[in-house]
Order: structure tokens, then sequence, then C-alpha cells
């Protein structure tokens, strides 16, 4: 059994019943921030499942392209075996096909399932080709005696992943056939879907379109249009025996490129590029969580489809454009997501060359001294509205410098560091920019969300936090202390004199202010809407966590305290602690109602790395000590999307996951801590 192989604990519907089946989910990515995904069962339950979800150019971006495979064995003596799920009821009782899974693991982050029935033993594996939007499908007789005879019906609503699923479409599918190729298209704006099947006896038939009506379980429950249409224009047959498997492709790209590797040479190809992935890294054991958490990092990282300037302008340089997914499904590349992210996504995985590429990508978009805070989906502009990313850059930089001595990069960047210092000198938008009084920085305007607490529904911004933000405040430190040591190393003395006594005033001001006496703790923000506010909310963390730590030592010891004691859990730190106003113990329910919970109590996977950091400095570099916050995510690992973290997690027992499956600045930071708190002492 491979080192990375993760099997999801399961002793058939009889014993464990069928919510794993609805609630656990797979996960696989290309490279280009396409995906397919669904539930272990096969069930559809959310907008966001399908066997390709393809990453288009703009302005189409993500296209639901294959939305779902029933797929049947028929046995010589006619019985049949359903493998998963073909059809969701309303209130489901049972699944089909659930009665014969009897396994299902991931090899290097790729799912394969395991279905048995009259004495024989089936094998699916799936996986996409690096930098394609093309899904494979193997199926393997692995016990048995004979052959059987598969049966597959794709069915498909061509829309962008985030449109509701009962989105209309004007164009009417048409079926085109060449030999043994078949091709569906809607319209002129999209690429047709290419299908194939391989395999002995494999035969098409076209039953002139299929209508079904699909329930979308998740979507009811958040409160979306849950019921679609899917079309199917007829179904594949292939036969499959101990020496013929039988494989199903499904692309977007040309037919010469799909034809360029048949289903075993790439899947061969993409089992040996998982090798090197683990070979580069800097785990101190293979056969780890932290191996399995490499795979689960490299869904994040991505060349954006479609931003075809950013390519050109990058070859040119000899560079490559790279960046992060925030979050599986719903995310695009969110700037403070990617640079949070950078240092356990690509630093402690040895992708070296690629968080350059992601730091010289983002230094090219700075804009009135500010990174985007994230590219809508299908779109080549940026969005700019965010206090903290850009001063999450600064520390990006830091950390790949430290880890790789790249000093070009900082030549390169540097100007572009200097405007940003400038700009927020100067004052800049939405608010942002130095007080002079006391140095700090304070942001805020109407109807923006500027910090990463940023939850808005319609023109409702859940917690403003307008004023002067602690994190954004121990961020301008270490983002002018930085700039400091840089100027030295890039101008001498006297200019990084000049920017000295700004870094003294932050330091002096930022401890004069922020600290509230009565709770032992740092005020959330000050000089706010309604003056200074206490909440009591894990943002004080980075006065300490940060490599150039704002916050004097001796408070380091009481502010960790209440931290751990009232925002701690096994899954990261509560976002407001228990007992204040407004703290909601749920994320769940419409839209409105989990935006109101998403900064409010709920839970954040991220937050562990940053506290982490502050434990060690307090406790003297204790790993092992460390180690323990870390326990409950190897579990977590079975759970919600298997092997990869979530987003977010309820702020009581039994924190149950909750937001997006798979997170990025979840990942990232769990991996870099199981790294940093397992190195030798």
């Amino acid at each position: 059994m491979s080192e990375t192989t993760r099997n999801m604990p399961w002793k058939g519907v009889k014993d464990t019943g069928i919510e794993p089946l609805l609630t656990r989910e797979w996960l696989v990515t290309n490279g280009l921030g396409g995906y397919a995904s669904g539930t272990v069962s096969g069930a559809v339950t959310r907008r966001y499942h399908g066997f390709l979800i393809a990453a288009l150019s703009a302005p189409l971006g993500r296209t639901v392209m294959l939305n779902h495979l029933a797929e049947r064995i028929i046995f010589s003596d006619g019985s049949m075996m359903n493998l998963g799920s073909d059809e969701m009821a309303e209130n489901v009782l049972e699944l089909p096909g659930a009665g014969h899974l009897t396994g299902f693991r991931l090899e290097r982050g790729m799912p394969i399932w395991r279905y048995e029935m009259n004495g024989f033993a089936i094998e699916k594996q799936l996986f996409m080709l690096h930098k394609q939007n093309t899904l494979h499908v193997i199926y393997r007789l692995i016990s048995g005696q004979g052959s059987a005879r598969l049966e597959l019906r794709p069915s498909m609503h061509f829309r962008a992943h985030e449109d509701p699923v009962n989105k209309q479409i004007h164009e009417p599918y048409v079926l085109t056939v060449v030999g043994d190729r078949y091709e569906v298209s809607s319209g002129d704006k999209l690429p047709p879907l290419r299908m194939r099947m391989y395999g002995d006896n494999s035969t098409f038939t076209s039953d002139k379109g299929h209508q079904r009506e699909v329930f979308y379980r998740i979507e009811a429950e958040r409160g979306y249009d849950s019921r679609g249409l899917l079309w199917s224009p007829g179904f594949f047959n292939a036969d499959i025996s101990a020496n013929m498997e039988a494989a199903f492709v499904a692309s977007t790209e040309s037919w010469s490129v799909i034809q360029a590797l048949d289903s075993i040479s790439g899947l061969r190809a993409e089992r040996e590029r998982r090798r090197r992935l683990l070979g580069i890294t800097k785990i101190p054991s293979k056969a780890s969580t932290a191996a399995e958490l490499v795979m689960a990092a490299d869904q994040f990282i991505i060349t954006p489809a479609g931003r075809i300037e950013d390519a050109a302008r990058a070859h040119a340089s000899g560079d490559e454009v790279r960046t992060i997914i925030a979050g599986y499904h719903w995310f695009t590349d969110w700037g403070r997501d990617t640079m949070i992210s950078l240092e356990g996504l690509t630093l402690t995985t040895g992708r070296h060359h690629e968080a350059g590429w992601i730091l010289r990508t983002f230094a090219h978009y700075v804009k009135d001294g500010l990174i985007p805070n994230l590219f809508p989906e299908g779109e080549k502009e940026g969005l700019y509205h965010t206090a903290d990313a850009t001063l999450w850059f600064f520390h990006a930089i830091s950390r790949y410098l430290d880890e790789t001595g790249d000093r070009e990069t900082l030549k390169q960047v540097f100007p572009k560091l200097e405007q940003i210092i400038d700009a927020h000198m100067r004052g800049t938008r939405f608010g942002i920019g130095v007080d002079p009084k006391d140095g700090l920085i304070k942001q805020g305007q109407e109807g923006y969300q500027l910090t990463w607490m940023d939850a808005k529904v319609d023109d409702w911004v859940v917690t403003p936090r307008r004023g002067k933000a602690v994190e954004i405040n121990a961020l301008w430190y270490n983002a002018l202390y930085l700039m400091k040591q840089w100027l030295e190393e890039e101008k001498g003395d006297s200019a990084a004199r000049r920017l000295d006594e700004h870094v003294q005033q932050v330091r002096e001001s930022f401890n004069k202010r922020f600290w509230y006496e009565k709770g032992g703790y740092l005020y959330d923000v000050l000089d706010g809407e309604k003056g200074d506010d206490s909440s009591l909310r894990p943002n004080q963390i980075f006065a300490i966590s940060l490599p150039n730590p704002v916050l004097e030592s001796s408070k380091w010891a009481r502010v960790l305290e209440v931290v751990e004691q009232k925002l701690l859990t096994p899954f990261g730190l509560r976002s407001l602690a228990p007992g204040e106003a407004d703290y909601k113990p749920m994320y769940f329910g419409d839209l409105r109602a989990r935006d109101a919970a998403y900064h409010q109590g709920t839970v954040w996977a991220w937050l562990i790395g940053p506290f982490i950091d502050a434990w060690l400095k307090v406790n003297n570099n204790d790993l092992k000590g460390a180690s323990k916050f870390l326990e409950g995510f190897s579990n977590h690992l079975n759970e919600a999307c298997i092997g990869s973290i979530s987003e977010i997690f309820d702020a009581e027992a039994p924190f149950q996951p909750r937001g997006c499956v798979a997170q990025a600045w979840s990942v990232a930071e769990v991996l870099r801590c199981i790294v940093k708190t397992a190195a030798e002492k």
C-alpha cells in the first residue's frame, strides 16, 4: 500500500449507514482551476459536483460540462450492479449501488472505488490530466471469472459552475458522431464536450436525448435553487475482463490533444508527477499526514486559464504565471489567501520556482499601493478592496527570501514595495492610510469589507471593523520592519534611517493604545465607528506570531492564555469568544444566516498556524507540546473532502466542518505547522 493511501472508514451500508456516502466528497483538479468532484456515493448534492468542470478562457471561467455518469455492470446471467447512485430522491432511504460499495480510498490523492457482487470485484479510478480539461475514468475487473458488460450514461447541463441548477439552456444540445468520437455542443460560445469509450466491443447507443430531474440536497440546505434537469445523449457499453480494462474519456480539448495519451499512459504520467512532488518536499517522513497534505496542496496551485496577456508578459521575461485557488468549490484566486498560503503550499513543499512566479505575478498587479483582493470568475482584472492582502505580500516575500535567498526577485519587486509604503503613508483607496497622529493604519469605507473578516450580504457588511484593526497594524509594523531591512540592502543606511522613525512610532503607539487592561488582551479595533472595540477575537495573535512582533514580549503570555482559553478548539481558533453579544455557535441556514455566523464564532482552521507560532515563542520552542494542537486534523481527513481540510468548523462540539470542503490556507497552515513541529531539535 502506498505511503499516501487513505482509506475511508467503511463497514458497509448496514453497519455504517448512508450518511457518510452523502457527506464525504472527493476532489480531483487539473492545475488550471478546473476540477471533478462529487460524493463517494455518486449522488449529486451540490451545484458544483460534476465529472468535468472545465477551466475555460475568460469570459467563460469554470464551466460544468459533464455533470454525472450513471454506471452499471451487467453480468452474463442478466443481473446488474449499479456503481454508485444514478438517481437522488428528496427523501432518500437508500442509494442505488450503496450495498455493493466495499471500499473507497485515495492513492496519492486520486480516488478509487471498489464494488463487489456475484463473486466479481470491480475497481473504478478517476483522474484528470495536468494542465488539461480532460477526465479519464478507468474500470478494472479485480476478481471474478469471465467478463462483464459496463454501461455508462453521461448526463450534462452546460452552465457556469456557480450558476443555479435550474438555469435555462437557450441553445439545444447537438450530438455529433464521427467514427468512435462523440461530441455534444450547445451554441457557439462553449467548446463541445468530447467523449470516447475505450474497451472490448465498445459501442454507443443514442436514445435521442434523455432528461431527468435531479434534486441537489446541499443546495436546498443552503437556501439555493435545488432542482434541475440533466440531459443525456445516450449510453456507452464496453466489456471488461481480467485482461482488459475499459476507460471513458471526457474533454474540452482538441481531439489531437485528447488522443496524445491513452488512459493507462495518462495515469502513469500523473502518478509520476505526484511522485516527484513528494520527492522535493521538506516533510520529515513520507509516511505521514504531511505527505497526504502535499497532495492536497497541489490542488490549489494553478496556471490561471485564459489570462493570455499575463502569460505573454511572463514568458517574455522567462517566467510563468501561477496563482492559488483559495478554496473548492466556489472561490477563485484571492490575494490575501494566496499570500497567507504561499509558505505552506509552495515553500514547505519545495516548489520554490512557483513561489517566485506567484510573487512576481502579483507584483505586476499592484495598483494604488494595493494588490488585488480577488479575481472574479472568468475576468482578467482584479478587485482591490482589501486592507491586509498587500501587507501579507511583504510577509510572503520575506518567507520566500528566507527559504531561497533569491535576491533577484527582491530587486525586481522592490520598486513596487516602495510604491506600496508610499501609498499607505499618503493614504490610498477605501480609506486605507496612516494616521499621522500615531502612525497606525486606519481603514474603512461604507459598503466595503476590507479585512479578512469580510462577510457581506447585499449591502450589509457583517463585521465592518472600520478604524484601526489590530492585525492590520501588526502586519503594518512587520512590513515596515522588513522594508527597513531591505532598504539597507538596496539603498544603504541613510534611506533605511528615514523609515526607522515610522517603525518606532508604530511600535510605541500600538503598545500604548491596543492594550485592553481589563481583559488582559488586545482591542480588536481602535477609533471605530463606536469607539474602541474590545470584542475578544483571534486577530490579536498576529501581534505575537509574525516574525517581527509589534507587541512587547512582557504581554505575550497573557494574550496567549486568553486566546487559548476562550478561542482554541481542536480545529483552529474561534472568530469570536463565547459570551460575546454577537457569538454564533453554529454556521448553517441560508446565505444571510451563514454570513451572520461566518466571523462571529465560527472556527477557522488556518488560524491554528499563527497560534502555534505564538505558542512556540511563549513556550521556549516546545515542538512536541505544539504538535498536540494539530492532532484533530488527521481524523478530519476522513471527513468532508477526504484527504483535504475544510474552510471552517462550527464553534462548539462536535465542530461540524462547514464552508468550502477544501481550503488553501487551511491545508497550507496545517501542513506548515506539521513540518515545523516535527523538525529535529
